[in-house]
């Protein structure tokens, strides 16, 4: 009896904190967006913003915040503010294009993957596993260290080193949902495999993906950052968020802002992804499902 009086309390504490928690949610997911916006506008208008020319040097070096120059000037009298913005459309490019690619192959991989089973999911996984047993970072690392620091390098290396990631979130639930009534139903009254691969499976594990996308999207902008800090970035003049920490950290003491400003865009853009995958995690109820 007691038992069964504390299962109704529960169930009704459960009932009560849903609507909180999908509003949380909903409130999330907006900030999340409208800070995406900001991003997407930095990206796709990052020279029309800019009041300067990024690469043009001035005698007024490491100069402070000025009326002119609102973060100061670098080593070699470039406007920071102009080199934050259009540098923040190098990296968010590389970031959007990266993972575009790894979400393309890791849903192919793993939908295929799960589905198919047998020999073809074994043959898959191991192969992935190659690529997932190593550290993501120091395989960039090699992966760029040996083709080349070039802006398309730079994007094949982050699409490679997150697409395994991706796929084993997208086989995960293939291989719950392929057994489920309705895609039977679907089987036996003849409709083909892929038809219903693509239109009854794959609709029903996007919700897990699409946090998992959230979360490589803010992991991808400290990789790309990372790796243009250790000069395997795309090459000057084009500036970069993490080109610009390098150049700027034996500054730092007397132009501060030439570290802060970068850092800052870079926590703001990876902050963006991750609120947005905490948002989406719990609007969609990825752990229910």
């Amino acid at each position: 009896m007691r038992g069964s009086m504390r299962g109704c309390r529960m169930t009704e504490a459960a009932s009560l904190q849903a609507p909180r928690r999908r509003t949380t949610a909903q409130v999330l997911v907006t900030i999340g967006l409208a800070m995406m916006a900001v991003l997407v506008v930095v990206a796709l208008f990052g020279p029309a913003i800019a009041p300067y020319n990024p690469t043009k040097t001035s005698p007024a070096s490491l100069d402070g915040p000025t009326m002119a120059h609102w973060l100061g000037t670098d080593s070699i009298g470039r406007d920071v503010l102009s080199r934050l913005i259009v540098g923040g459309r190098a990296t968010l490019l590389i970031t959007f294009v990266a993972v575009a690619i790894s979400l393309a192959a890791g849903l192919i991989l793993g939908l295929a993957s799960g589905y198919m089973g047998g020999a073809v999911d074994l043959a898959i996984m191991r192969v992935l596993d190659v690529v997932f047993a190593f550290p993501v970072f120091l395989l960039a690392i090699a992966v760029v260290a040996a083709l080349g620091p070039t802006l398309g390098n730079l994007i094949l290396t982050i699409a490679v080193v997150y697409t395994p990631t991706l796929a084993r979130v997208v086989r995960g639930p293939v291989l719950s949902v392929k057994r489920w009534d309705h895609v039977e139903a679907a089987r036996s009254v003849g409709i083909g495999e892929f038809t219903i691969a693509v239109r009854h499976v794959l609709p029903l594990v996007i919700s897990p993906v699409l946090v998992q996308t959230s979360l490589t999207l803010a992991n991808t902008i400290f990789t790309v950052t990372a790796l243009s800090f250790l000069g395997l970035g795309p090459p000057p003049p084009d500036p970069n968020w993490g080109s610009m920490l390098a150049e700027a950290r034996q500054f730092m003491e007397l132009a501060p802002l030439t570290v802060i400003g970068p850092s800052l865009a870079i926590v703001f853009a990876s902050l963006t992804f991750i609120v947005l995958a905490n948002g989406l995690r719990d609007l969609l109820d990825v752990t229910a499902r």
